[in-house]
């Protein structure tokens, strides 16, 4: 955690001197340093706010308010710090090429100065207006070496991370659930991080299970990380324990009708360091431990990096995750900040598949270059 404090704060001291230098090219004078006074105040109250609330598992309620109108002002700071550095940088490349001499009396303003921030705002506004309600759908063929014949063709949904509360409510939830159930799926899996609201938890496991019989096989489910923070966990369990929704954590049941396929499901490890992946380990040996040998199993596990244990599994050709949101910022289809080993997409090691969704709700409520989410994976007998 200590690195992870240095890391973010690191970060927000390099935007913000990177901004308070490249505001010369948009302003001057006396506007300028009221306007680097006004970004300095800003960065450094709103983003340690930020911070501090994140850090806490605030975002609903008033938080969640206050969140949204910072967020859009930074992010669209940050477009607009990206637009002027490469304007400026291409005007000096521009001057060099042109072996103009340089003037220290010449006008550092560049032409249409006023465009940059709104151009950032407006981009920003996308991303939280827009993209971030605009739900994709993606399909995936997955060759499946041994699939009993009864699979064969069984058509599996997918979504994640859809964090009840501020940005994504039960009415929202209760849409989301109806478009996966008119899209002919036999299986809805969901990879955690859904009860993120203490206020909303009970009426969106209402509407969870309201939508178990939309499915020949049922919806199953994994817990995130989240549904620690916001009281989920006890949700998850009695969902368990009415088997109306099939809650797999660190265990595995047969799929009923799919001949020897099994829907495995790993808890969420928190540990730290080598913490972390002693306890993926056990989890998974866990969830393992009562499938029979002959058996397929399909891994429901919320943290991407459990696609590693699938894969040195052997048996497990399809683990289906979630967590990352993608990064929520994409460029050309990749995520725009790879922090995790496994961060969007379809991940293929020797015959085995992992699949880290985007998620369908944003704790952190913008999207660019990565929008919300529903994957559907058809699963085919390979011989």
């Amino acid at each position: 955690m200590p690195g992870f404090i240095l890391i973010v704060f690191g970060t927000v001291g390099l935007i913000l001197g990177l901004s308070v230098y490249f505001l010369r090219y948009l302003t001057e004078g006396r506007h300028l340093i009221a306007v680097r006074t006004g970004i300095a105040a800003f960065d450094i109250g709103s983003i340690g706010g930020l911070f501090f609330l994140f850090s806490t598992h605030r975002t609903d309620g008033w938080a969640g308010e206050l969140i949204l109108p910072i967020i859009l002002l930074f992010v669209g700071q940050l477009i607009a710090l990206a637009a002027v550095m490469t304007a400026a940088g291409l005007r000096f490349l521009m001057r060099k090429t042109r072996q103009i001499p340089y003037d220290p009396v010449r006008r550092r303003i560049l032409k249409n100065a006023a465009l940059y921030p709104a151009a950032g705002l407006l981009l920003s506004s996308y991303g939280a207006f827009v993209e971030r309600h605009h739900t994709v759908r993606r399909d995936y063929e997955i060759p499946v070496r041994g699939l009993p014949d009864e699979a064969d063709g069984m058509l599996i949904a997918q979504i994640s991370d859809v964090h009840l509360g501020a940005y994504f409510s039960v009415e929202e939830f209760e849409a989301l659930l109806s478009e996966v159930a008119g899209s002919g799926a036999d299986l809805l899996a969901v990879t955690g991080d859904i009860f993120d609201d203490e206020r909303l938890n009970e009426a969106a496991e209402k509407v969870l299970v309201s939508h178990a019989e939309d499915y020949p096989n049922g919806i199953w489910y994994c817990i995130g990380n989240h549904e620690y923070y916001h009281n989920g966990r006890p949700i998850a369990e009695r969902m368990q324990r009415e088997k109306k929704v099939r809650v797999v954590l660190n265990g595995a049941q047969h799929v009923e009708g799919r001949g020897s396929l099994y829907i495995a499901g790993v808890d969420y490890p928190f540990g730290r360091g080598d913490a972390f992946y002693a306890q993926k380990e056990s989890y998974f040996a866990a969830a393992m431990r009562d499938v029979p040998d002959d058996a397929v199993t399909i891994l429901l596990a919320h943290h991407p990096e459990f696609i590693d244990d699938a894969a040195a599994h052997g048996r497990v050709p399809l683990t289906l995750s979630g967590h990352t949101h993608g990064s929520q910022f994409g460029i050309f289809g990749q995520p725009l900040f790879p922090v995790f080993k496994y961060t969007r997409g379809m991940v293929r090691i020797g015959e085995n598949y992992g699949y880290v969704h985007t998620g369908n709700g944003s704790w952190f409520p913008l999207r660019i270059g990565c929008p919300p989410e529903i994957a559907y994976f058809r699963l085919e007998r390979k011989a």
